[in-house]
């Protein structure tokens, strides 16, 4: 009679060597990070209005500060906070203020860059912005493009903001990877 042992002596390295040989060989999947400073140029008021309230409790005339009021938005992107700094994209999507007191927006909006390096790409931008805060916190959920299969985080500060006349930019420092 045989060993059973014997065998399974035998297919323990008819198993392993095949399996060492694809963990050493198998092309590993490399992420790349990219690191963006942008900045989006949100006005509802002027001549270069970017953003408008469409619905509210008072309807297309809420304020943006009240809570339910909803707002569109097609903003300018560009690598430095002055607005005549060159324009690499538009953000483009929607916030609503979703905080009873009226201190925070939940934005949901794609950064499309129309110019530079990435041009044709886009990231998904999702998330609270309690903007009270100095700093806040938002995930990029998507890409397109350069940034497909993208996933990562971002910073935002403002880093200018006029209430009265509902006039911001802000500053979104993003870290992402991707393949």
């Amino acid at each position: 009679m045989t060993n059973p042992l014997f065998f399974a002596s035998l297919s323990i390295p008819l198993i392993a060597i095949p399996l060492l040989y694809w963990v050493y060989t198998y092309p590993k999947n490399k992420y790349k990070q990219t690191n963006l400073v942008l900045y989006v140029h949100d006005y509802l008021t002027g001549d270069d209005k970017s953003a408008m309230t469409v619905a509210g409790k008072d309807g297309p005339t809420t304020s943006i500060m009240h809570f339910g009021t909803l707002l569109a938005h097609d903003d300018p992107v560009t690598v430095g906070p002055d607005p005549k700094s060159e324009e690499v994209g538009r953000a483009q999507g929607m916030y609503i203020n979703s905080q009873l007191d009226g201190k925070a927006l939940y934005m949901i909006f794609s950064v499309m860059f129309t110019d530079g390096e990435y041009k044709g790409s886009t990231l998904e931008i999702q998330g609270a912005d309690p903007f009270v805060l100095k700093e806040r916190e938002f995930s990029v959920v998507s890409g397109t493009g350069y940034f497909r299969f993208v996933r990562g985080y971002g910073i935002m500060t403002t880093e200018f903001l006029d209430i009265q006349n509902l006039r911001a930019i802000i500053k979104l420092n993003i870290t992402v990877r991707h393949f």
